[in-house]
């Protein structure tokens, strides 16, 4: 048995969890658990996946590989950041109903379609587990749910009633709404090239529809039968057919592979590698850089930018609260923080939020649109040299202090990385802005070098100050 592969000491749970086909019944899974009433309130008031479906998909995967195969401790802080993460999950949904991601019984139907993602990947490929079989995946499932402290109670029985559970589920509380609709049909029609796409981006457009295509036919095709049932989407010839050879042959292909490619990673090598992300490697080439006007004023177009890549977290064209949330939540997701200094980042990012709103939110609709945002914060620079220290600076310097996971008082490249890092900004781009920024060339930044790149990036009419570089090239 090779490293890289889940050993069989590790459970069938893990065993099949870990192999690569899972991915065939992944999106099915999704949709499931989106069609929950609480879960699509929740995801459409918080979640990021329109404006960032790639990071939202790893930070999924990531959370994942915490909970069924790293060890104790890295499962104990992966269970105290999701529930951080859950706690601040709660609302009121359209149809006014209350909802929160910490009610038991969502959560059990959230962890109960993975379960159930398992033992259908197995059927779908005309390899069912026996019943034996179902009874020790599902008892190695209840651990982790355990784990998670969901309640013994709100889960079925045993194996042998999560069938007739998921069944009433789908039945009686699901439903087809604008999230789960959008996972379907529209997501993956509209979703950015993902960064690792090499020589291969240009061709995205096509692959794009072709994947999206392709997977929504599996997708429906393979959603259980009371979902047909119920909301009259059958499961057309052409899709079953597309289902039988996709399942079939990729259980033909895996099945004879080596371990090491047919899983995807092992158990506790995962978790000790996990951080190795972080680690610093010799950088791309940089993109060559545009031209630097010195002509014109530069800010409408980078605030422009700034609203659409940074601010707008949920992507649906305005800004609230919710935005500014999923913002400190991307944060505190890299550096797992301790609930106390995610408490005073949060009300930090609260505070610009209530300026932000009493300021720009001129329709009163509760947003901030993008032609709002620019004219506001145009308008207050241009009047007060203090209006950034009111509202964007005391959130900037806890974003500061936030970063500086070692508590030096200083910023260094890594931890400058980890901050801004993500799909749409080119690594290299980021060691290039953290040199210009680090004004006295120490190889770190202060807190005040930090706070005027900010200022920089806000007030600087022109692309040559060293701030505009912030967050990569302008």
């Amino acid at each position: 048995m090779t490293p890289t592969s889940p050993p069989a000491s590790d459970g069938l749970l893990r065993q099949t969890l870990g192999e690569w086909r899972i991915g065939l019944v992944a999106w099915r899974l999704l949709v499931l658990q989106t069609a929950h009433p609480a879960v699509a309130a929740g995801t459409a008031r918080y979640s990021t996946y329109r404006a960032h479906p790639w990071r939202r998909i790893e930070h999924t995967m990531d959370s994942g590989s915490r909970l069924f195969f790293a060890g104790p401790e890295e499962r104990r802080r992966e269970i105290a950041r999701l529930e951080r993460a859950h706690r601040r999950i709660r609302g009121t949904d359209d149809a006014g109903r209350p909802y929160t991601a910490e009610d038991p019984e969502v959560r059990a139907w959230v962890m109960l379609t993975l379960y159930e993602a398992m033992t259908a990947m197995r059927e779908l490929s005309g390899d069912p587990l026996e019943p034996a079989e179902l009874d020790a995946l599902y008892a190695e499932f209840k651990e982790v749910c355990a784990a998670l402290g969901i309640p013994d109670e709100v889960l079925p029985a045993t194996a042998a009633d999560v069938p007739a559970y998921v069944d009433r589920t789908v039945r009686e509380v699901l439903e087809l709404g604008d999230q789960v609709r959008y996972l379907l049909f529209e997501m993956l029609r509209e979703a950015p090239a993902p960064r690792r796409l090499g020589r291969l981006r240009p061709a995205w457009p096509l692959l794009r529809a072709v994947a999206a295509s392709v997977l929504t036919s599996l997708t429906v095709a393979d959603l259980p039968r009371a979902w047909h049932e119920r909301f009259a989407m059958p499961r057309t010839r052409t899709a079953a057919a597309l289902s039988w050879t996709l399942h079939r042959g990729m259980r033909q292909v895996m099945t004879r592979l080596p371990d090491r490619l047919r899983y995807r990673h092992a158990s506790d090598e995962e978790g000790r590698q996990r951080p190795a992300s972080r680690r610093p490697t010799a950088p791309p080439p940089l993109p060559r850089p545009r031209p630097r006007s010195r002509t014109f004023d530069s800010r409408p177009a980078r605030l422009e930018a700034f609203f659409r890549q940074v601010l707008d977290q949920t992507g649906d064209g305005r800004v609230d609260s919710a935005d500014l949330q999923a913002m400190v939540h991307n944060v505190c997701w890299q550096l797992e923080l301790p609930v106390e200094r995610e408490d005073r980042l949060y009300a930090a990012f609260e505070t610009w939020w209530e300026q932000l709103r009493e300021a720009m939110d001129a329709d009163g609709d509760g947003a901030v649109e993008c032609a709002e945002f620019v004219s506001a914060m145009l308008g207050g620079i241009d009047r007060d040299p203090d209006y950034l220290d009111r509202g964007l600076g005391p959130a900037v310097r806890a974003l500061f202090r936030t970063a500086d996971t070692d508590g030096s008082g200083y910023l260094c490249a890594d931890e400058y990385r980890v901050l801004f890092g993500g799909p749409r900004v080119h690594p290299a781009e980021l060691n290039d802005a953290f040199r210009q920024l680090d004004g006295d060339g120490d190889g770190r930044l202060s807190e005040e070098e930090f706070v005027a790149a900010f200022t920089d990036f806000f007030t600087a009419r022109a692309d040559t100050a060293a701030g505009v570089a912030l967050l990569g090239r302008p």
